[in-house]
């Protein structure tokens, strides 16, 4: 059973000391494939090497919402300059946070299309990360749809079925975490039933959000299997079936990774 971590965070200070040990743990577990995200320009070389240095991990090149005004603004040469790195698969992650207020709106909705423009032009897939903001999300990424076709993903899915749906009428693929597993995410797991199984990622978003039975403790990639038996649950499949759905579904939208041989 091959499991894939769409979105972890391998560079953070929760892995310095260790980080093999965790990637052995992911292994072991099934998880041949994850793709660590960069959240400021500033991180790239290091998200980059630890994607060069380790066979089945690959990362993205983009600035986070909520460090869009504090750090260096994401431009659009400079995020083309990177997609040419054979571990760089996706753009981001980018979006929208108005639940803090690191960043004004208006910085963030800026740094949202440049992002969209720098996935228009590499043909890679967007990976949007939005808190309470999904009307802003949604009309931002329909108005940039009329200006030429992108793909991309809603990683760590916790909103509406409005979200969800107008997601997957974009093309769009959701994403979900170990939040899916939390007794409060009832309404989660009510919209998720409605998503088709071939629009679904997993992944952990490791090293925060860890499912049951680690909530609350640091999570890691191999923590993505809680995750997978938790939809296969939703879903009424097997767990085998589930993984082989979601393995498939990121390879269909990340097309630059390849499966392990």
């Amino acid at each position: 059973m091959l499991l894939v971590d769409s979105h972890c965070h391998l560079n953070f200070p929760d892995f310095k000391d260790d980080l093999e040990a965790v990637i052995t743990r992911a292994r072991e577990a099934g998880v041949g494939v994850m793709q660590t995200i960069c959240t400021e320009m500033e991180e790239f070389e290091e998200v980059a090497a630890i994607a060069q240095g380790h066979e089945g991990i690959y990362c993205s090149v983009g600035v986070h919402p909520n460090e869009s005004q504090q750090k260096a603004k994401a431009e659009l040469a400079a995020l083309l300059e990177r997609v040419g790195h054979p571990k760089v698969i996706g753009i981001g992650e980018t979006g929208l946070d108005y639940h803090y207020a690191h960043s004004t709106h208006d910085v963030q909705r800026e740094s949202f299309r440049v992002h969209i423009a720098a996935a228009r032009a590499s043909g890679l897939p967007l990976i949007v990360h939005t808190r309470e903001a999904e009307e802003d999300t949604v009309d931002i990424l329909a108005e940039e749809m009329g200006k030429g076709a992108f793909k991309g993903v809603i990683h760590c899915f916790t909103s509406s079925k409005y979200l969800a749906d107008k997601s997957v009428e974009m093309g769009f693929y959701v994403s979900l975490s170990g939040i899916l597993s939390f007794k409060s995410a009832q309404d989660i797991r009510d919209t998720v039933k409605t998503i088709p199984l071939n629009r679904l990622l997993i992944e952990t978003d490791a090293p925060y959000l860890a499912p049951i039975p680690y909530r609350g403790k640091r999570n890691e990639p191999s923590y993505v299997k809680y995750t997978n038996k938790i939809l296969a649950d939703i879903k009424g499949i097997s767990e085998e079936e589930c993984a082989a759905a979601t393995t498939d579904n990121f390879f269909r939208l990340f097309d630059k990774a390849k499966p392990p041989c």
